[in-house]
C-alpha cells in the first residue's frame, strides 16, 4: 500500500524537518555564527518588532548643591520598528512521479530529494536576505541597508539622526590593513568592538594575502568548525568568506546589537501536505518568518568598494 498522506506528513515533520533546520543554519556562515552567538531571537506575536535603541540620549547632567534639575521630557526617538517578513519553499510530489517510484522505498526516496530542493531554496532565500540592499520591499531588510548612512533602517532615517549611521567606506578600493583597522576603531566604543568580520572570497582571500606566514591565525572555535568552513583572525575577531556576500564587501558587525528574530510558529515550519481537488499532486510548505534588527548601528561597519 503507498504511504498515505498522514504518513508523509509524519515522516517529513519528524525526520526531514530538524535535518532542514539544522542544515539551514549550520552551513550558511553568517546564519552560523548568528545562531552561535545567541543573535537567533523568537519574537512572539505583534504587527512589527519593536526594538529599544542602545544609546544614551536621555535628560541629564552634572549639578551643584540646590541647581534646579531639569524635569523636562525630551522627545527622542527610543525604539526602532521592523516589520514581519516570510519565506517559503514548496515540498511538492506529482502524482505521476509517484506511480513511477513505485514503492515506499522509492516515494521516500523522491520525498527525500524534493525536500533537499526546498531546503536549499529556503537556505537562499534566507541567507541572500541577509546582505539585501531593500530592493524587494517582501524580503527581510538586509545589511547593505542596516549598515549604512543614507537609509532608513527601522522606520528612522540615518540622514536626519546621523547617530543612527554604519560606519561605512566606500572610498578605499584596495584591502590593507591600515584601511580595515581604521574602520575597526570606527565600530569600537565603550570597549566594545565588532566581533565577526564577514566578506566575499575574494576579499578573504586577498586579507589572506595580506598576512605574513607566522601570522595567519585560523580561527578554531568550534561553531566555525562546525559549517565546515574556515577563518582567519583580524585584532582577534574571526574573518569569514561567505558566498552570499555581495561583490566588493567586507562588513565588520557586532553580533551585541545584531539579530535575526524569528517567529516560533514560523522556524522552518512544515505546512502538511495535501492534496487540491484539481490536481494530481500531493504539496506541503516549509515556512519561516522573521527580521533583521538592529539596536546600534554605528557598531557597525561596511567596506563597500573593495576589488584588489
Amino acid at each position: 500500500m503507498a504511504l498515505n498522506t498522514n504518513q508523509l506528513n509524519s515522516i517529513t515533520q519528524n525526520k526531514i524537518i530538524p535535518k532542514m533546520y539544522d542544515n539551514i543554519f549550520d552551513t550558511t556562515p553568517l546564519l552560523s555564527k548568528i545562531m552561535a552567538s545567541g543573535s537567533y531571537k523568537a519574537q512572539n506575536g505583534g504587527t512589527q518588532i519593536e526594538i529599544p535603541l542602545n544609546y544614551a540620549m536621555g535628560n541629564g547632567d552634572w549639578y551643584e548643591g540646590a541647581d534646579t534639575l531639569s524635569t523636562d521630557d525630551i522627545e527622542n526617538v527610543t525604539n526602532c520598528i521592523y516589520y514581519w517578513k516570510s519565506a517559503y519553499a514548496a515540498i511538492t510530489l506529482l502524482k505521476e512521479d509517484e506511480l513511477k517510484n513505485s514503492g515506499n522505498m522509492a516515494v521516500l526516496s523522491l520525498l527525500a530529494a524534493k525536500s533537499e530542493i526546498a531546503k536549499k531554496t529556503l537556505k537562499d532565500k534566507i541567507a541572500t536576505g541577509l546582505y539585501s540592499a531593500g530592493t524587494n520591499a517582501k524580503s527581510i531588510v538586509g545589511l547593505r541597508d542596516v549598515v549604512a548612512a543614507d537609509q532608513t533602517v527601522g522606520g528612522i532615517s540615518q540622514s536626519d539622526y546621523s547617530f543612527w549611521q554604519a560606519q561605512v567606506d566606500s572610498t578605499n578600493t584596495t584591502l590593507t590593513l591600515s584601511a580595515m583597522n581604521s574602520l575597526f576603531q570606527d565600530c569600537s566604543l565603550d570597549g566594545e568592538s565588532p566581533n565577526l568580520i564577514v566578506g566575499t572570497k575574494a576579499n578573504y582571500n586577498r586579507y589572506y594575502n595580506l598576512l605574513q606566514p607566522q601570522q595567519r591565525f585560523a580561527d578554531t572555535s568550534s561553531s566555525t568548525a562546525k559549517g565546515g568552513f574556515q577563518s582567519l583572525m583580524f585584532n582577534g575577531v574571526p574573518f569569514i568568506s561567505d558566498t552570499y556576500c555581495p561583490s566588493g564587501y567586507v562588513f565588520m558587525l557586532n553580533l551585541s546589537h545584531l539579530h535575526l528574530f524569528y517567529h516560533p510558529e514560523r522556524n522552518i515550519t512544515l505546512k502538511p501536505f495535501v492534496e487540491p481537488t484539481n490536481q494530481e499532486l500531493r504539496t506541503a510548505r516549509v515556512l519561516w518568518m522573521g527580521a533583521l534588527g538592529s539596536s546600534n548601528n554605528r557598531m557597525h561597519g561596511a567596506m563597500t568598494s573593495v576589488t584588489a
